[in-house]
Parts: C-alpha cells; structure tokens; sequence
C-alpha cells in the first residue's frame, strides 16, 4: 500500500520520482559488487592475456626454428628431386613388378644347387683327407 494515498494528496510525477529514486538506490548497493565482479574480470583478462602473450611468444620462437629448419632442409631436399624423379620412373617400369618373382625362382633353383656343391665339396675333402692320411706312394719311397 502506497503511504501517501492515506489523504495526502497526490502530487503528479512524485511516484515516478520515488520508483526511479529507489531504483537508483538499489543499483548504488549494488555497485560495489558489480565494481568488484569488474575488477575480478578486468584481474582475469590480464592473466589471460599475459598467457596468450607467452603462448604467442613460444609459438613464434616454434615457427623460427622450423623456418631454419626448413631452410637448411630445402636445397638437400631440392637436389634429390631429379633422383627421385627417376627412381620413379624406374618403379613404374613392368619390370619391376617381376623382380619378386624373379627372386624367388633364382632361390628356388640356386638353394638345391648349393646345396649340392657343398655335399660335393665336403666329399672331396674328406676324400683328400683320407687321401693325404694314407701318403703318397712316391713318398714311401724316398724315406
């Protein structure tokens, strides 16, 4: 209930006055509160940005090393291209495609020759073996 309808008069303008008055009141208590909600969101942009300062300057001392990097990388790089440019071709040759092939027959067929000779060379030296255990006739002989 508003107090000044008790019989006073109503002044025009004067209820108006006093909703914006008490409006005015309530947002001055509250202003201390918003100023320090303020200042712990200014305090908080400050850290934030002193982190991105930081991040920005890692980064940037990142990207310089791997300027240097690519620097000293680039001319080896360049100079292998023809290289690798005729590699290339030399893969893309049907050839190429058979050498597995190829392989395998040669070790499919040398594997048993080699075999083979090494049973014949371990004969012939243990044939020479026996041979030399025995002597010579000649050698008889002479002593």
């Amino acid at each position: 209930m508003d107090p000044f309808r008790l019989g006073v008069p109503r002044i025009p303008g004067l209820t108006e006055l006093l909703t914006t008055l008490q409006a005015q009141t309530e947002a001055l208590a509250q202003l201390p509160r918003t100023l320090t909600d303020l200042n712990a969101a200014v305090r908080e942009l400050i850290a934030a940005t002193s982190t991105a300062t930081s991040a920005i300057a890692s980064a940037q001392r990142t990207a310089e090393r791997l300027e240097e990097l690519v620097g000293e990388l680039e001319e080896p790089v360049r100079a292998l291209k023809p290289g690798l440019q005729r590699v290339g071709r030399v893969l893309d040759d049907p050839a190429v495609e058979a050498v597995p092939d190829i392989i395998r027959t040669i070790d499919e067929d040398l594997r048993p020759l080699i075999a083979t000779l090494h049973q014949a060379q371990s004969r012939v030296a243990g044939v020479t073996g026996l041979l030399r255990r025995r002597g010579r006739p000649e050698d008889d002989g002479l002593l």
